[in-house]
């Protein structure tokens, strides 16, 4: 053993009450450290499952819900979550019971909370309501449109978040694979999907503004809690088979274009992709390339930074991404094939340091079984007052798991 590896040995083991078997320990010079598994039996509905976590940490299943998606958490440690079966859920602590909070009708996908009010959005706007922490109700006609958003099937969540500035971001992927839709001038109201928009309000006008576009469904999106820089994950298209291109993980600035879906990231490069007949709205020297991706077809959708505090110190500010797990099975991506071959729904960790993405790790897997069966499939996620991680699953197994830290 080296001697920097020693010192960190050391370290690591005082912060472990003097146990050397913190597994978390690297040598000082490589920085954000390899996780160590285990195996762990989860038992729901009488049938044993086996789960892969980080060494120390439990998966543990909470409450049932109906197709529940975005999780999020008020100031007072309620959590809420959209779901596609038109509810939206609060679970009070410890959150082993979910309530109907409204039935407001449509795809209430995500909620988000400002003072005073809670923010609802559904595929063709966000919705708002006056809230106060603790309040168990709402009634379906206090919801008023706060500002319309693009319509239509085809890629219909839409996720809302309040960001560090505290203005109201939302996210919407393009219709399909090659879907002429673009964030920008010259496209019709409807048209203008792929990507984030933030929205401008006072002065008698509310209305959407582009943050970054050319992102064909960016479902979860988050800001580093050191830098506070825009991250989000974002799908890719299924025309190019099971292989490409990656699913992308980016970091969203202010005008940045991600090339979808004119443009494809290979994992090396960006190239043109001629799906899409109409010239691109920006040259291709101008795509911003992802700062890490997925194999393909793994279908990202929520995720979250780990806050400082929560999880452990080697994960702190690293992000947890849902990745839902393929429909597309080898060799070609499409429905025919054998299931097993399809991707495993699991959750991830995108590794940071000093505010760069360096490498994708797995957090939690097993969901998928040997002959390609699932068990559950994140969709949502994001860390409580606890610092343990919630996520919802929104198939299969509907409702909400928690990996919780046990020593």
């Amino acid at each position: 053993m080296d001697r920097q590896s020693l010192q960190c040995l050391l370290s690591r083991a005082v912060r472990c009450g003097g146990l050397v078997l913190c597994l978390s320990c690297t040598p000082a010079h490589s920085g954000t450290g390899a996780l160590a598994y285990e195996e762990q039996t989860l038992t729901l509905e009488g049938e044993v499952q086996k789960v892969r976590v980080p060494r120390g940490y439990r998966l543990e299943w909470l409450a049932e819900m109906d197709e529940p998606r975005m999780l999020t958490f008020a100031s007072n440690g309620d959590l809420f979550a959209g779901s596609r079966s038109g509810k939206v859920y609060r679970l009070p602590p410890p959150y082993t019971r979910a309530e109907v909070l409204v039935e407001p009708g449509g795809y209430p996908h995500s909620v988000a909370f400002r003072s005073g009010e809670i923010l609802i959005a559904k595929t063709d706007g966000v919705y708002r309501a006056p809230y106060q922490a603790g309040q168990s109700r709402i009634a379906p006609d206090a919801l008023k449109l706060l500002a319309r958003l693009p319509d239509g099937m085809g890629h219909n969540s839409r996720t809302v978040a309040v960001g560090p500035d505290g203005r109201v971001y939302v996210s919407l992927g393009i219709q399909r694979n090659c879907s002429d839709q673009y964030l920008g001038a010259g496209y019709a109201f409807d048209d203008q999907r792929g990507g984030v928009l933030v929205l401008r309000e006072g002065g008698g006008k509310t209305g959407w503004e582009p943050f970054a576009s050319g992102l064909r469904n960016p479902v979860g999106f988050d800001w580093h809690p050191q830098t506070g820089v825009l991250y989000a994950s974002n799908n890719g298209p299924d025309h190019l088979g099971y292989e490409q291109p990656p699913e992308y993980f980016s970091r969203l600035t202010p005008g940045s274009f991600h090339g979808m879906p004119w443009f494809q990231f290979n994992g090396k490069q960006v190239q043109r992709d001629d799906c899409v007949k109409s010239h691109p709205p920006r040259p291709i020297d101008q795509v911003t390339v992802p700062v890490a991706t997925f194999p393909s077809r793994n279908a990202p959708l929520g995720m979250a930074f780990v806050p400082a505090g929560a999880m452990d110190e080697q994960l702190e500010f690293d992000a947890a991404v849902a990745l839902h797990g393929s429909w597309g099975t080898q060799p070609r991506g499409g429905f025919i094939g054998e299931a097993a071959t399809r991707r495993p729904p699991k959750i991830v960790a995108v590794r940071f340091r000093d505010g760069q993405a360096l490498r994708v790790d797995d957090l939690v897997g097993g969901f998928q079984l040997p002959d390609g069966g699932r068990w559950a499939r994140p969709a949502g996620v994001a860390f409580g007052p606890d610092g343990a991680l919630y996520f919802s699953s929104d198939s299969d197994h509907n409702g909400l798991f928690r990996l919780k830290r046990v020593h």
